[in-house]
């Protein structure tokens, strides 16, 4: 007799869709946990110890994932910070949340998982970076912002919380976002510790950068250790649902503000002593950003509402090989320069549409802030000795598909989109995108009402937009995504076999 999980992926539907209820509280459900939802600010996944970097040093993290679960395939919904924070808060696609661009505040009327938490007896605080707009604030008891970190206060703000109640914390640091500060806890490694993608180059003042920014990663997995340190001394640890996530990649080039998996590809961690079948556990099942609002939800006991597009991935809490979904979907829209980028992941492909070819990607390279990578870069250009991949970063145009087999081509240097082998793939994934672009309401925005760059894409130069320019159209406004609650295609159907 075929089990219920066999009989559903025979039938091509996975374990989540059609309404179906997967519980994973045991034990638990006796009591709601508490939640702390820690965010690192412009963090790769790779670039910790946990996910495979030779030389970084990120004991406490690593330590929660060998306590707890950790996901591989954890897909964000966008590559820019704000969309990103938007999304996980309201469980939406950015263009669905009313701010798909990077500055633009969430609107008043989205429905947020902190303030249903609230509303349910919990305890809510934020503390470190917000980047959410002022609407958002209303779901919090109490918010706290501190420098250079950012979590310079996060232990403080779990000792002052009232002890009657459940709670969430809401972490956000500023590390590891430029301008790297260096201080106390961010002090860099030496450069020969760096690890170089074969798109940048390999030259001392990119390695210098690269440290730098790993010594600020290395300061917020300290903090991390320390939020820990005062959960074991209150003696709460094994009822606090920990969630370590960050927001987007780290800011180099063709990573953040890219739709690749240095980008949008998230290091996500669950520590739930009470709550996950045995510690050390990992999942390579695809989960996306706007699945943790309906999963911290769901672990609360506190009902989704339809407004939320994501999947609950509690399963995946008892049974890590769980299929939740069968799709992720991520976009760039503008940040600090004008894009309209779609990606989906689905098996071990990304495919990647870009409604503005014509455009090239040089996203974060300002020349007013001599940022290393970008300024070697630009030097090797001038020199006439770029390699292949580090010549991609300034194509232009750039391709209108990509396709990648992210199991054999880590760095999605190979596209495939133009091979005949892999059309039957790319057929799959443009019907799924054009589904997903359909059902959730997305658009182009109209080219004269698009927002303008803040950076020239070829001289990386400061055009005479303002750092936050009025937005007049965006992805999802002409039919008013904001409203529409379709989540899109979750689940392959049984035609779509395909290796």
């Amino acid at each position: 007799m075929l089990s219920r999980r066999t009989f559903l992926k025979a039938a091509g539907i996975c374990a989540a869709a059609g309404g179906l209820s997967l519980p994973f509280y045991g034990a638990a459900a006796r009591r709601r946990p508490n939640i702390v939802l820690i965010i690192g600010d412009d963090i790769s996944m790779q670039d910790h110890g946990v996910y495979g970097h030779p030389t970084i040093k990120t004991p406490h993290i690593d330590e929660l994932a060998a306590h707890g679960l950790r996901f591989n395939n954890a897909y964000l919904t966008a590559a820019s910070c704000s969309p990103t924070r938007c999304s996980v808060i309201t469980g939406r696609y950015p263009h669905n949340t009313g701010a798909p661009e990077l500055h633009m505040p969430l609107p008043k009327d989205q429905v947020m998982f902190p303030r249903l938490l609230k509303d349910s007896g919990y305890y809510t605080a934020a503390a470190g970076k917000w980047h959410l707009g002022p609407a958002a604030k209303s779901a919090f008891d109490r918010i706290v912002d501190s420098s250079p970190s950012g979590a310079e206060r996060w232990v403080q703000t779990l000792r002052q919380r009232p002890k009657d109640k459940p709670f969430l914390m809401w972490f956000a640091s500023y590390d590891a976002h430029r301008d790297w500060d260096g201080g106390p806890g961010a002090e860099p490694p030496l450069p020969k510790d760096a690890v170089v993608p074969p798109y940048q180059v390999d030259s001392l003042p990119t390695r210098q950068d690269i440290a730098r920014y790993m010594g600020e990663v290395q300061r917020l997995d300290s903090y991390v250790g320390k939020v820990v340190d005062e959960l074991k001394d209150q003696g709460i640890l094994d009822n606090t649902l920990i969630i370590y996530m960050s927001d987007n990649g780290r800011a180099f080039p063709r990573d953040k503000a890219w739709l690749l998996d240095a980008a949008i590809k998230m290091p996500l961690i669950i520590h739930w002593p009470e709550g996950l079948a045995t510690a050390g556990m990992v999942s390579d099942a695809i989960v996306s950003a706007i699945d943790i609002a309906p999963t911290l939800l769901e672990a609360a006991q506190v009902s989704i509402p339809k407004t939320m597009q994501g999947l609950s991935f509690g399963a995946l809490f008892k049974h890590p090989k769980t299929t939740i979904r069968d799709y992720a979907f991520a976009e760039l829209n503008w940040h600090t320069q004008y894009s309209h980028m779609r990606a989906l992941r689905w098996k071990h492909y990304v495919y990647i549409r870009n409604a503005a070819p014509e455009l090239s990607n040089m996203m974060m390279a300002k020349l007013n802030r001599r940022n290393a990578p970008w300024m070697e870069l630009l030097r090797v250009r001038e020199e006439g000795t770029l390699n292949p991949a580090q010549a991609n970063v300034m194509l232009r145009p750039r391709p209108a598909e990509e396709l990648y087999d992210v199991k054999a081509d880590r760095h999605q240097l190979t596209n495939l989109a133009g091979q005949d082998k892999y059309q039957a793939v790319l057929d799959h994934l443009r019907h799924i995108l054009d589904r997903w672009t359909a059902e959730t309401g997305d658009t182009i925005p109209s080219p004269e009402l698009r927002t303008p760059d803040r950076y020239d894409r070829h001289t990386a130069e400061e055009t005479d937009a303002p750092f936050n320019p009025e937005r007049r159209d965006w992805a999802g406004k002409a039919r008013n995504a904001e409203k529409i609650n379709a989540p899109g295609p979750q689940c392959s159907d049984k035609a779509a076999v395909i290796e």
